[in-house]
């Protein structure tokens, strides 16, 4: 027995930093580093986070709408809405719900009061052209909704409304993945890998006895 399980123990240590190394990858870049897929939220951002430079409300959902990326239509702004569809959350800060909330809170680990350029996260670099300014997003404000519309500023992590004429940034996003190919391994394949070679490893150890 000791003999079996002497070789083998590199191979489970291979499987478990697999495992932990994939569990930890929430970001992972797609088409080339055209876009990057958030794992907890499914949902694909566009890498480039001003394509387009300042627009009005109107103008970046229509930009969006139309966008065309490695092949992939069905573009959109980012949502004010919680991810359970709930809200939309602020106006105020810590609005962890929505997606860029998200983004910018738990993803890229930035703090209130803190410009979303100051992250310290290795998946900023993910992104070309981040902007510490204001991004909208995709919903009219409820009270003024011939006015306003919902956007988030990454200058300090607040959510609120804007006057729709106002030209701010805009980064596009899109329902699920697209397609996968990225750099970092997908969930579990490390994982598998390392169960496999344990089985290889086993099976010969057998043939050995």
């Amino acid at each position: 027995m000791k003999a079996l399980l002497k070789p083998l123990t590199p191979l489970f240590l291979l499987a478990g930093m697999g495992l932990a190394s994939t569990a930890e990858a929430s970001l992972v870049t797609r088409l080339g580093g055209l876009a990057v897929y958030d794992t907890d939220f499914n949902i694909t951002w566009l890498a480039n986070a001003n394509a387009n430079g300042q627009m009005t409300w109107a103008t970046a959902n229509a930009w969006a709408a139309g966008l065309n990326v490695g092949g992939y239509t069905g573009w959109r702004l980012p949502t004010a809405l919680n991810a359970n569809g709930s809200g939309p959350c602020g106006p105020g800060y810590n609005c962890t719900g929505s997606e860029m909330g998200h983004l910018y809170y738990t993803e890229l680990g930035v703090t209130q009061d803190n410009a979303i350029t100051s992250s310290t996260s290795p998946y900023l670099q993910l992104f070309t052209n981040v902007q510490d300014y204001i991004y909208w997003l995709d919903i009219e404000y409820a009270p003024s909704p011939t006015l306003s519309a919902w956007a988030f500023f990454t200058t300090n992590g607040q959510q609120g409304p804007i006057g729709k004429q106002s030209t701010l940034t805009a980064w596009a996003v899109r329902d699920g993945d697209v397609g996968g190919g990225g750099s970092v391994p997908e969930p579990g394949i490390l994982g598998l890998v390392g169960i496999g070679a344990l089985a290889w490893a086993g099976t010969r150890q057998k043939r050995r006895g």
